[in-house]
Parts: structure tokens; C-alpha cells; sequence
């Protein structure tokens, strides 16, 4: 599977090689991120193009839908190709309102980690991330019995590496005294950088750091700076985003997600855009 083409080179999960630009499955499912796509077939050609353009990461979870993308990915994907490392999260349920109620007694976590197998046809699922906090970000709190039953779950040989999502510093330091991790799972982007310190610090360990929502969060100013910056190197203000992240650290690893082909090559191509130091400079300011 050829790799070269895709922008940042690629990062070792663990005994994982994976590319630095992945692919995030979360908008293959339906509104509100439940029930089936509009288009069934389109979301199956994203899946495929994905593993055509290169990319060897995709990111999911049976939440999703619930069950509907982990179902995708099989239908699109399986038998896996073998460079193909597929990462999911529990945590979280959904309820009717499509709400995301938390989930992560012992009970839950099993019972999640199994669908996840199930609907993905695979005996092992390659990296874990237990989805801590709510919706509005990361909160304060002990992670000992959700991660241990993770850990429990890895040393059953169902899971080969754990990670965390929207996770506190403390909560990473918790969980790496229980069981090694991989990667750390949060919000993160150029207006939004309160993990500035974290994404340091793990990055020395070795350790990835994953952003969600990579392109979200801006204030009007703070979006007509990224614009501004975007229209004098003739770049869409996502692309301009998509290079930063991946030149603010080598740990980072990026799944932006999208349920079009034509906007998973855009992004794929815009990630490789290069940004002068003045660029860069520039737009550290916006998170400033």
C-alpha cells in the first residue's frame, strides 16, 4: 500500500505504523450522528478512497450511528488490508435524543468492546480510547476502574493497545500508572489550545496526540485571521488549519472526517500545504 503521497509521514502506535493523516468515520452515519447515511453507497466510496489514497488509520466507534459506521467500514473494507489499523473509542452511549450518556462501569466497556468486534468482523481490535468527560470537554475524576477493566480486557488478547479521549493531564498520568497508552484523544486547534502543554509533554514519551474537531472553534476574529492567512497563500482556511497541526508537532496525528470523496482528497492535498515560518508565526497568534 503506497504511503509516500500522503502529507506528514506516518507515526508508530505502539507496534501500529500508522499514516499521520487519517480518516475520521464519524460522519458516515446520519444526522446527528445517528442512523444511516442519505447515500449508503457514497459512504462506502469514502472508506474505499481512503485506503486507495493511503491512509492506514481510520477512526471510529460503535457509538456511531450507534453500530451504523462500524457496520460501513466492514461492508466497504473487510477482509482489513493488513497495513490498515483501524482505532475505536467507548465510553459512550447514545440515547434517543441523540445524546452521548456516559458508559463506562465494567459492564458497559465489555459489552462495547464486543459490539465493536462484532460489527467490524475482528478478533482483536487494534487500539482502544476510553472516552472519559462530557460534551463540553474533559472532566475532573478518578479513571481507575474504567481503564483497569480495559486493561483487564488487553491482557484477553481482545485489545492490542489503549489510549485515552478528552482526557485531563491528571487523568493521563492515572492511566499511564495502570497500563502503557499510545495516544490521547482531545479537542484541539488553532484557536483552541489548552492542550498545548499536554501535546509537549507527550510527545517526549513518545506518545500521540490525536485532535478532534481540528477545524472548529474559531471566533469570528479569530476565523477572518486563519482566512486572511488562507487567502494570501491562495489555500482554503481548512487546509491552512489541517498544515498547522501537523507541523506543531511530529506527535500529532490528524482525523478529519467527511462523507464526500471529492472534500477527503481536498483535505488529504490541502494538509500538505506549506507554511512558511511568517505562516506559522502568524497563525500561533491566533491561539494566543
Amino acid at each position: 500500500m503506497e504511503t509516500t503521497a500522503l502529507p506528514g509521514g506516518t507515526w508508530t502506535l505502539g507496534d501500529l505504523t500508522v499514516t499521520r493523516f487519517g480518516y475520521g468515520a464519524m460522519q458516515l452515519a446520519g444526522p446527528w450522528v445517528m442512523g444511516p447515511p442519505a447515500d449508503h453507497d457514497g459512504a462506502l466510496a469514502v472508506l474505499r478512497a481512503a485506503v486507495e489514497l493511503g491512509i492506514t488509520h481510520i477512526d471510529t466507534s460503535d457509538a456511531y450511528g450507534p453500530h451504523i459506521t462500524n457496520r460501513l467500514i466492514r461492508e466497504a473494507l473487510h477482509p482489513y488490508p493488513g497495513e490498515l489499523h483501524i482505532v475505536t473509542k467507548v465510553g459512550a452511549n447514545r440515547d434517543p435524543q441523540g445524546g452521548w450518556p456516559p458508559a463506562r462501569d465494567p459492564r458497559s466497556l465489555r459489552r462495547a468492546v464486543h459490539a465493536n468486534l462484532d460489527n467490524l468482523g475482528l478478533e482483536a481490535l487494534d487500539l482502544v480510547n476510553l472516552r472519559l468527560g462530557n460534551a463540553e470537554g474533559p472532566q475532573a475524576g478518578s479513571l481507575a476502574e474504567a481503564f483497569g477493566t480495559l486493561a483487564e480486557l488487553q491482557g484477553q488478547g481482545l485489545i492490542r493497545h489503549l489510549g485515552l479521549s478528552n482526557a485531563t493531564p491528571e487523568q493521563v498520568a492515572e492511566a499511564q500508572a495502570i497500563a502503557p497508552i499510545v495516544c490521547v484523544q482531545n479537542m484541539y486547534n488553532l484557536a483552541y489550545r489548552h492542550d498545548d502543554a499536554l501535546v509537549d509533554a507527550l510527545a517526549g514519551q513518545g506518545v500521540a496526540y490525536v485532535p478532534f474537531f481540528p477545524l472548529g472553534g474559531f471566533s469570528p476574529l479569530q476565523s477572518s485571521a486563519l482566512s486572511a492567512v488562507a487567502a494570501r497563500l491562495e489555500a482554503t482556511p481548512m487546509a491552512v488549519a489541517l498544515a498547522w497541526l501537523l507541523r506543531r508537532s511530529p506527535n500529532i496525528l490528524l482525523i478529519p472526517g467527511t462523507s464526500s470523496v471529492a472534500h477527503l482528497r481536498e483535505n488529504a492535498a490541502g494538509a500538505g500545504l506549506s507554511l512558511s515560518d511568517d505562516d506559522r508565526a502568524e497563525l500561533d497568534k491566533i491561539g494566543g
